[in-house]
């Protein structure tokens, strides 16, 4: 029985107000005592400007984990990395059953696994109609078209009524590998009535309707066939789709096609093993490719976004597992590249052009489609679910805010609710609720810290300016044996005129000992703080950097 002060809560901790690292709760009860689901749980990746040195990102659950006595489930509704990439990272924090499709089960307990927690808590499930009960909720995975096999919205109904949850979309009848959209299915789902429409944003400033992945076998089987020496194509690993489609244009222009990339081949692995890919072309090792002729060679490659370590970047500076590019060979990226990923493209794109590779890119459309509803696709949507309000997530604010503006044009409510706002969806009119401090955690090798610990800011920071490393020894009377000595890293040897940096900054430092009065020289805090802002000074006024400073005092006993 639900009391009519319970209340129906969404919360979004990832993914709104970003593309990415998506994490979105459900809750319902009394206030502060709701029952919790949680929707998606990724990650998002770093880059060398904000987060020099880490190695992934993960959306703060810390308001989650404080409360996980209440959280009944994890579901996640398909296997991109932004959506299942966390699981395994974050799972020990939360504990509760992760359920998910086939496909998406076969990459979260993976991930489990690889992280030592017990893969059996992913529970495979199968979609609509069956249902999952979680607490009050009823949650059942609806199938939908998207880059990856298996994707799904979540239909979670509860006593305050009927959510829709998108995740990620599009309205593809003819994806090649996965479910197409089902419009009656869809219809189906909307007859009781929906009330609330959690959706997709991504492409909401797409003008034309989204295209279908079918569409592009074509153009690409004409481009492979024409190419007179090895082609390379790049694609991301989770469309296997698409690879499919590559690798098939492969063969029928009679070429050997060869996966490179572990995320390429696991992708591969998961799809048959899962038994949503089927039919996929035969494919050689590497090292069996490296014996063939070139011009009856396709490799196709991770690394559409530009990524150092993934094939397509290690091929873009030399041989990779026995291969190499050559003048004249064709490289095909059939992909977008993700907005803040432009940079590490244009490298690679640029060491291709150096080696003489022709490189296609998609500007004129011919070779890649969005796996995301475009503008007009999400205006379908609307009026096929018929919502009480649309709630738009996954996409920067900008995309956002523009979504409850088209949401305004069909004639329907819509609230803004990037991460951390928390609205009461339980009456006719969706209120904001709270506002719930959210963040973002890093993982740094094998540790994870928060986005305020300083680490980050600190690598910044002696990227920026540098580092000095002052070491002193204080004899048993606190009296310096010696001049202190420094050490630099990622600064100059010698200032402007050939002076040396070190000697200058360890001159500055001895005068200053020598008249160091004994309440300084005794106090390991007072004389720390000295020593940094004199370091500091030498170097801005001797080359105008203001490097950090770490100083290490030894005292002989």
């Amino acid at each position: 029985m639900s009391s009519s002060k319970d209340r129906l809560i969404y919360l979004p901790l990832g993914g709104a107000g970003e593309i990415g690292m998506n994490a979105y709760v459900y809750g319902y009860g009394a206030p502060g005592k709701e029952k919790l689901i949680l929707v998606d749980l990724g990650v998002t990746f770093p880059n060398m400007d904000t987060t020099p040195g880490v190695d992934l990102i993960f959306a703060d659950i810390s308001w989650l984990e404080e409360r996980r006595d209440r959280l009944e489930a994890i579901f996640i509704t398909h296997a991109h990395e932004d959506h299942v990439g966390a699981v395994g990272h974050l799972w020990s924090r939360l504990r509760a059953p992760v359920y998910a499709r086939p496909f998406t089960a076969n990459h979260a307990a993976r991930k489990m696994e690889e992280q030592g927690q017990d893969p059996s808590n992913v529970k495979v499930v199968e979609p609509w109609p069956n249902k999952v009960k979680a607490g009050p909720f009823e949650v059942a995975f609806l199938p939908v078209s998207h880059s990856i096999p298996e994707s799904s919205a979540m239909v979670i109904d509860t006593p305050a009524g009927r959510v829709v949850h998108t995740g990620d979309f599009k309205l593809d009848p003819t994806p090649l590998v996965g479910e197409p959209f089902d419009r009656g299915l869809w219809a189906e789902v909307a007859k009781p009535g929906v009330k609330v429409l959690t959706c997709d944003s991504t492409n909401v400033f797409s003008p034309n309707p989204g295209r279908s992945e079918a569409t592009l076998g074509p153009a690409i089987r004409q481009l492979v066939e024409r190419a007179p020496q090895m082609v390379v194509a790049t694609t991301f690993a989770s469309n296997i789709a698409r690879v499919k489609t590559l690798a098939e244009a492969g063969v029928d222009a009679g070429r050997s096609v060869c996966l490179m990339g572990r995320a390429m081949r696991r992708m591969v692995e998961a799809g048959v093993e899962s038994g949503v890919l089927t039919d996929f072309p035969r494919t050689v090792t590497p090292e069996q490719a490296a014996d063939l002729p070139r011009g009856n060679l396709m490799l196709i490659v991770t690394g559409s976004q530009g990524e150092r370590r993934a094939a397509s970047g290690q091929l873009s500076r030399g041989k990779y597992m026995g291969l190499e590019l050559k003048e004249g060979d064709l490289f095909l990226f059939s992909s977008k590249t993700i907005p803040g990923n432009e940079r590490d493209v244009l490298r690679v794109v640029n060491a291709l052009s150096e080696m003489g590779v022709d490189v296609v890119d998609d500007s004129a459309d011919l070779y890649h489609v969005s796996g995301h509803a475009n503008r007009p696709d999400l205006a379908t949507i609307h009026m096929l679910m018929k919502p009480g309000v649309v709630v738009p997530m996954h996409g920067e604010h900008r995309h956002l805010r523009e979504h409850v503006k088209l949401a305004a044009e069909n004639g329907l409510p819509a609230m803004l609710a990037p991460n951390g706002t928390m609205l009461d969806l339980t009456g006719d009119q969706p209120r904001v609720a709270e506002f719930v401090e959210t963040g973002r955690t890093y993982l740094d090798g094998r540790v994870q810290i928060g986005a305020l610990d300083g680490v980050v800011r600190d690598r910044i920071r002696m990227a920026l300016n540098g580092h000095v490393t002052v070491s002193l020894i204080l004899d048993e009377d606190d009296e310096p044996m010696g001049d202190p000595w420094v050490d630099l890293s990622g600064l100059p040897e010698t200032a402007p005129g050939g002076v040396s940096l070190v000697e200058a900054v360890e001159e500055k430092l001895g005068t200053f000992l020598n008249r160091a009065e004994d309440k300084v020289l005794t106090d390991d805090d007072l004389l720390e703080k000295d020593l940094k802002i004199i370091a500091r000074r030498t170097v801005e006024n001797e080359i105008g950097k203001r490097p950090e400073v770490t100083v290490v005092i030894s005292r002989l006993a």
